[in-house]
């Protein structure tokens, strides 16, 4: 298995400016938005040094939203510091009001237990949990869960004023929508896991997305507080990320079709999560290639350079969809993601049945039947899905816009080609659409 901060092969890496190096190297990357006051002096000790990042369990897996915090913490446990990832058990019972418009459904324990254990298998393929700086797991529901009402209050909610609260962005984005008590009281519970894990654990920094720079803060203010130092005094940190978007805007993590991909290959599978990369927008390719691998420098900027002079090469797009896909699933997966990939928008014809079947799989197969065959070329067009009607069909065949296996056809009535290894059919729209047909049996 690939440690974290390595990749395979000729992409291995390892950090060499150590703790001290750290907000540099996320700076080059684009991954440095904010620090607290102290955390460039602390880290220039080059003593160890613990952050934490806080992963919500509302899911039985993680998406691609969270590979920011996630090289987040790659990139500090290979200058030295420790990771420590902290499953939200008991505050994804609650609701993060941070970034939404609306409320979350509430969760039970059972549920959010069996989505921890999807999680932490997950964060394998990124974080080694071995060794002198091995990274952490733990779930917040340990901690909040043992607080009674009245003790809460009066341990964590006298520390920080309403006033405070309500100065948030998170809160007052959510004030006019409205907020209940209940996800307003979030606030209290992040910043508590702050103070039980760097009382507990020795846990110094907070590491998370922009938008949650005012809990991170509130967590400071309420370590601050505990511990009756005043504000010139810098016991803990924190550091944030910039939250990633698209060049419309929209936030980083979803497809066109407005569906989020996982990393969960039964949610996404390591096919669709490569052709997620391999179509990324030209624009992002720079940005992607600093945040979600961990090439060097020189890499980074003779991909750019290759891309700048071959756009149509996608060879940014190629590197990191490989390598994350290679990540997340394994160079197995990875492989065949290519294999299948490069088969499905090649202009030579496919004819391995082994990839027909893999395509049949992955991009939106269909079955037809011999009636459908002896119908002809129009009536598998509607068959195969890619025209609402009839009439779409005609236009699209008497534009040239339809080929079958690979050849053209030249009128509405035209025969259908012979089937591949006598089951599969390929059908394609235009340069990128694509379906592939298998005989019903």
């Amino acid at each position: 298995m690939t440690l974290a901060g390595e990749t395979d092969g000729a992409n291995r890496t390892t950090a060499t400016a150590g703790l001290p190096g750290l907000l540099d190297e996320l700076r080059w990357r684009g991954m440095l938005h904010s620090t607290s006051s102290g955390l460039t002096e602390r880290l220039a000790t080059g003593k160890s040094i613990k952050g934490y990042n806080g992963f919500d369990p509302t899911g039985s897996s993680l998406h691609i939203g969270s590979l920011v915090p996630i090289f987040g913490l790659i990139h500090l446990q290979r200058a030295g510091g420790t990771p420590v990832v902290v499953v939200g058990g008991g505050t994804a019972m609650i609701g993060d009001p941070s970034g939404r418009s609306s409320e979350r459904l509430l969760l039970s324990r059972t549920t959010v237990e069996e989505n921890i254990v999807g999680i932490q298998s997950q964060l394998t393929r990124f974080l080694d949990f071995d060794g002198p700086n091995g990274a952490e797991l733990v779930d917040n529901y340990e901690w909040l869960s043992s607080y009674s009402l009245l003790r809460f209050l009066r341990d964590i909610g006298k520390h920080l004023t309403v006033p405070y609260m309500l100065a948030k962005d998170s809160v007052q984005i959510r004030l006019d929508a409205g907020l209940s008590f209940t996800e307003f009281s979030y606030m209290l519970l992040q910043a508590a896991d702050f103070l039980h894990l760097y009382r507990a654990g020795g846990v110094e920094m907070q590491m998370g997305g922009a938008d949650q720079w005012g809990n991170m803060t509130a967590g400071l203010e309420l370590i601050r507080k505990e511990f009756g130092l005043g504000d010139g005094q810098d016991l803990a940190y924190a550091l944030s990320y910039p939250l990633l978007t698209n060049p419309s805007g929209e936030k980083f993590g979803k497809t066109a079709a407005g569906t989020s991909v996982w990393l969960d290959p039964a949610k996404t599978s390591p096919f669709k999560f490569y052709q997620y990369w391999l179509d990324a927008d030209d624009r992002d390719m720079a940005k992607y290639l600093r945040t979600f691998t961990l090439f060097d420098r020189a890499k980074i900027e003779d991909l750019e350079a290759q891309q700048a002079a071959h756009p149509e090469l996608r060879v940014a797009q190629r590197a990191v969809g490989y390598d994350l896909t290679a990540r997340v699933h394994s160079d197995e997966a990875a492989r065949n993601a290519v294999r299948l990939s490069e088969a499905a928008f090649s202009k030579e014809p496919i004819r391995d049945p082994d990839v027909l079947e893999g395509l049949y799989r992955e991009i939106d197969g269909f079955e037809f039947t011999a009636e459908d065959l002896a119908g002809g070329a129009l009536r598998l067009a509607i068959a195969s899905g890619l025209y609402a009607s009839n009439g779409d069909a005609r236009r699209a065949i008497t534009q040239g816009g339809l080929s079958i296996n690979d050849e053209r056809v030249t009128a509405v009535d035209s025969a259908v080609p012979a089937s591949i290894a006598g089951r599969y059919l390929v059908l394609r729209a235009g340069k990128k659409t694509v379906r592939m047909g298998r005989l019903k049996r």
